[in-house]
């Protein structure tokens, strides 16, 4: 009874609490109070996000499955109350699931009449059927809803082991990132909290999104993966209220990682906009990482993004992502355990020059890198056509094919160029000047 309470208050409180509407319905059921677990679900239903419908609805085939509808045990007109109830709120919450009652629910009403005819006036105090014959309610899902995007595991597998090189930057996300989630006790005691938000930024392919799912991974916390597909939506208000319900999915599974990618999307800078469509949603991310009510303790917030100069300044300020990490083409060690992975399980010589390989492709991205392997690969394949004979790829093979390509890194450096000389008043570009005077030949 104290959770019942508990929830009470906090209903009391909020009365458009959807969640706690849900914990009080599944503490009523388990007390076996059915009236008021009805009564709890279908005031869920109304102010609940799309990610808990499911589990409402699973709880509610679960409520009509355990009193049997049609049980010999219980009066029928208390079960048609029950099954009355539930179709109800079914009918008025609608999303796609429906409880299904099969036409044979007549057939047996009248069997059961026709055989039973010394019954009293009050048949249904007597009601009897085989158990063969009851029909169950059950759950049809509908569509995808917008929860299943965050099924994930709560232990991350991905570690900074799997991730080649970057070392400079794995200790700079160590003592920003990782520590104050593994050490608690001691950035507690120094009021350094867990968790806010960090913008990585840098070249296209040039592994983000991985260095996020890894940071996860080093945390020991889940990893949500936010899409801009997962909070568009045609309909006014609705993106506003999906980027509400991804920050409170994320709350309930503290600790955890939720990423962003390509935050440049949903958080473009509002003096550029064309169209006002896009500034709720901008203004409510705002409010979510970083608001009256907003709470991100033990939640940390990344985002990626390829140009950090139409990100609104207001992501950019301390408090919401005040740490900006800058994400170069890879390192000469990433890039040999780049070429290592790619190369594996393919037919090639025994002793590959990677390190001459290597010395050539600087500015290569991960993604350069990948394709330098394709097209040896490629060029090996057309050549076996043409002659018959097979011959396993050799350094021969890689070194045309980086002869052949070039990196995609090059455009993109040279627009931030232009930043890091006209717009770094902030010192927000300080790092990429660094990496740019180091490589200026390549450019």
């Amino acid at each position: 009874m104290e959770k019942i309470e508990i929830m009470r208050n906090m209903l009391a409180n909020n009365p458009e609490n959807g969640l706690a509407w849900y914990l009080l319905g599944v503490e009523y059921v388990e007390t076996g109070n059915e009236s008021e677990a009805l009564y709890a679900f279908s005031q869920a239903l109304n102010y609940c996000g799309q990610e808990f419908k499911t589990q409402i609805f699973e709880q509610l085939a679960r409520l009509t499955d355990k009193k049997d509808i049609l049980s010999k045990d219980r009066p029928s007109d208390e079960n048609n109350d029950i099954s009355a109830g539930v179709e109800e709120i079914n009918e008025n919450q609608g999303a796609g699931k429906e409880f299904i009652y099969k036409e044979e629910y007549e057939d047996v009403s009248a069997d059961t009449s026709e055989d039973s005819g010394d019954w009293d006036e009050e048949p249904e105090d007597n009601y009897d059927i085989r158990e063969d014959k009851i029909i169950r309610l059950s759950v049809v899902e509908g569509g995808k809803s917008k929860g299943d995007c965050f099924v994930s595991e709560k232990r991350n597998p991905v570690t900074f082991d799997n991730v080649g090189g970057y070392d400079e930057l794995k200790d700079i996300i160590r003592m920003k990132i990782i520590k104050p989630f593994s050490s608690q006790g001691l950035f507690s005691r120094y009021k350094k909290k867990s968790g806010g938000g960090i913008l990585m930024f840098g070249p296209p392919g040039c592994g983000k999104t991985y260095i996020a799912k890894a940071t996860a991974g080093e945390c020991q916390a889940g990893f949500l993966a936010v899409h801009i597909t997962d909070i568009l939506d045609p309909y006014l208000g609705v993106s506003s209220q999906n980027v509400k319900d991804i920050f409170a999915k994320a709350r309930t599974m503290r600790p955890c990682v939720l990423f962003f990618d390509e935050i440049d999307t949903i958080g473009f800078n509002r003096s550029k906009l064309a169209s006002e469509h896009m500034r709720p949603i901008i203004d409510q991310l705002l409010t979510e990482i970083e608001g009256i009510d907003s709470d991100t303790q033990n939640m940390l917030i990344i985002g990626a993004t390829n140009m950090p100069w139409d990100v609104d300044p207001a992501f950019k300020r301390p408090g919401r992502f005040d740490k900006v990490i800058f994400v170069p083409p890879p390192d000469k060690k990433a890039r040999l355990a780049i070429l290592e992975l790619k190369m594996a399980d393919r037919p090639q010589e025994k002793k590959i020059d990677y390190i001459s390989i290597v010395e050539k492709t600087e500015l290569y991205s991960g993604a350069d890198l990948e394709n330098v392997v394709e097209t040896a690969t490629e060029n090996v394949l057309t050549e076996i056509l043409k002659t018959g004979v097979e011959r396993p790829v050799g350094t021969k093979d890689l070194l045309k094919a980086v002869d052949s390509t070039r990196p995609s890194t090059i455009e993109w450096l040279k627009t931030i160029q232009n930043f890091v000389k006209y717009s770094n008043q902030t010192g927000l570009y300080d790092e990429v000047e660094k990496y740019l005077s180091k490589r200026s030949r390549y450019l």
